[in-house]
């Protein structure tokens, strides 16, 4: 068991990062905020239905995080996912034509906001159920190491889901197994409308949630990219490739599972249908001023990384980009009612045949 430090030591892994890199999470960032700006905006002029969570105020969270994973790293997460979907590389196009429900959506349509999915990235969704993503992370995680590949997976969480029994359930058997997974909560102080200290045990000190597991602990300003990627790095590369002498193995390789408490905050309500009557505008207005974008432009202003001008054109572009996937969204088609019946086995079944309608919904039976 073991205590990780919070990434503010005299050698930090963002020090190794080059201008390039560091502009990289800089469009990200920008790209996520300008992008659910376009989605809230969709949401409100009703062409995007059910439910929809915004990520704005969370950026550094994702961008902070994915960029200190490889490539072939599993990610999984909840249903505020728009983020991590384009963090992780999934096209802003398919991303918003799966909300608006369009065929060409990453999942044809059929998932919606809460459930983005990106095979080709390592993106597996997108969870509407509270915590039900946890046990889906230790099968991905007891996968890698089963497969003998040299990956980590991470699963994020909301602090709410720290009160689910499948939370505890997956941790616990990471734990036995030695998986190499880290759970990460994206703190951000409320489960819906509750505060963490009203709902939560050990809220100051979720140390104790990993300590319990005998797993690693670490912290982390989820509101500094920088800080994120600092916290990561290190502990991403050291759980990456974890074995369990359970499994058969003579060595055991890998620190095993971890837990990373990211302290953030999200700046609009848990929902677009949230009033908000929590918590008070003042307090909004208190972490607004950390805003995770401003910080990272102020580190690459002050030290000659970018212009102000080079920003603000960056800043442009990932609005155009947000507006070009409205538009491919707006002119995708919805699906045709074959769709019902494909994606339903995955091997074609009974009446369920790719491509041909059941004959209950043919013209001519």
């Amino acid at each position: 068991m073991t205590t990780v430090t919070s990434g503010k030591s005299m050698t930090r892994a963002s020090d190794s990062l080059d201008a390039a890199k560091l502009l990289d999470m800089l469009r990200m960032m920008m790209l996520i905020r300008r992008f659910e700006e376009r989605t809230a905006q969709s949401f409100m002029q009703k062409q995007i239905g059910g439910f929809c969570h915004i990520y704005i105020g969370q950026e550094a969270t994702a961008v902070g995080s994915i960029f200190a994973l490889n490539p072939g790293d599993p990610v999984i997460t909840a249903y505020r996912d728009h983020g991590h979907a384009l963090a992780r590389g999934m096209h802003p196009n398919h991303c918003m034509a799966e909300m608006f429900g369009k065929i060409t959506g990453c999942a044809k349509g059929k998932g919606g906001s809460m459930h983005m999915f990106d095979r080709a990235h390592h993106m597996y969704g997108g969870h509407a159920i509270v915590g039900g993503q946890c046990p889906l992370g230790v099968g991905l995680a007891f996968a890698t190491m089963y497969l003998g590949e040299e990956k980590v997976t991470v699963c994020y969480l909301g602090d709410g889901a720290l009160n689910q029994g499948a939370f505890h359930e997956a941790m616990n058997l990471a734990a036995i197994w030695r998986l190499p997974i880290i759970f990460v909560v994206e703190n951000n102080s409320y489960s819906m409308g509750t505060h963490i200290a009203r709902g939560t045990s050990m809220a100051n000190d979720l140390a104790t949630k990993a300590h319990s597991y005998g797993m690693h602990y670490a912290e982390c300003d989820g509101m500094d990219v920088l800080n994120t990627y600092d916290v990561f790095k290190p502990l991403a590369d050291s759980v990456r490739g974890s074995t369990s002498k359970a499994m058969g193995v003579k060595e055991e390789k890998g620190i095993g599972p971890a837990f990373v408490n990211c302290k953030t905050y999200r700046f609009k309500g848990h929902s677009m249908s949230d009033p908000q009557k929590y918590r008070s505008k003042d307090e909004v207005a208190q972490f607004e001023q950390k805003d995770p974008i401003n910080s990272l432009v102020n580190h690459l202003i002050e030290r000659n990384h970018a212009t102000q001008e080079q920003i603000e054109a960056m800043d442009e572009r990932a609005k155009q980009i947000a507006l070009d996937a409205v538009k491919f969204a707006n002119e995708s088609p919805f699906p045709g009612v074959e769709e019902l019946y494909t994606d339903v086995y995955s091997q074609p079944f009974g009446p369920y045949k790719v491509g041909e309608l059941p004959i209950m919904l043919r013209e001519n039976p």
